[in-house]
């Protein structure tokens, strides 16, 4: 990859080579395969996509686009698992960049969006926090009515798993428990459960959860927190 960031580097018209390069049968076979092997294993849940985390994850998305920069076409760092919808519908080769130039889209593999994005997770949206909260919603459509319901539906459904996920720990039925575990963290919309474990213990969580009592003392549980996620 290396090499073919330096062939683009040389060409008089870096992003018309970067595009062949990327297209090219040779990189199709070998190239494309191996990135999209590791970018699953890196993805939420079953392979999902790493922007909207609800649709399986079909294509390598630049995040930085060629026309961009035209040196990252085969940089690892600039490569995503994306859906079809949101990599060609949405994002497309959109980049919104700020006054003094730098990204405004949040990069979901190195960065933390918690700054710029709050989930509510009784509404199942996004509120932006900031202008590049904003911007995401709005490229990746991250309030789509679709994504909202799968939202909810996850919010319901995950203290269910964690009770089931309680009651086989204290049986020691350790198959049962992963399978639990892995149904949790599996599930669309993998966002859900990270949020709800972050809210649980941030001030004001009795406010966020108050009309699910059981669920934050679920979300508290030492054992359960040290289960699923490795620490209290």
């Amino acid at each position: 990859m290396a090499g073919y960031t330096g062939d683009i580097g040389q060409a008089v018209v870096p992003k018309e080579r970067a595009k062949r390069l990327w297209k090219h049968t040779t990189v199709r076979r070998h190239i494309h395969p191996v990135l999209k092997s590791a970018l699953t294993e890196m993805a939420p849940g079953l392979e999902r996509c790493m922007y909207c985390g609800d649709n399986q994850g079909t294509d390598i998305d630049h995040f930085e686009p060629v026309r961009v920069n035209a040196l990252r076409t085969f940089d690892w760092h600039n490569h995503l698992l994306a859906c079809s919808l949101c990599n060609s519908h949405l994002k497309r080769d959109l980049f919104p960049l700020a006054d003094d130039g730098t990204p405004m889209l949040i990069d979901p593999s190195s960065e933390d969006p918690t700054p710029h994005l709050h989930l509510s997770l009784a509404a199942g949206a996004y509120i932006d926090l900031t202008d590049r909260g904003d911007a995401t919603i709005k490229v990746f459509g991250l309030n789509r009515k679709i994504l909202v319901r799968g939202r909810l539906n996850a919010y319901r459904i995950t203290p269910l798993l964690l009770n089931k996920w309680r009651t086989a720990f204290e049986k020691d039925d350790l198959e049962e428990a992963a399978a639990c575990a892995a149904t949790v963290w599996e599930q669309p919309t993998a966002d859900v459960v990270h949020a709800m474990f972050h809210q649980a213990l941030v001030p004001g969580a009795e406010d966020i959860f108050a009309d699910e009592p059981e669920t934050l003392t679920l979300l508290r549980d030492p054992v359960i927190r040290t289960g699923l996620l490795g620490t209290c």
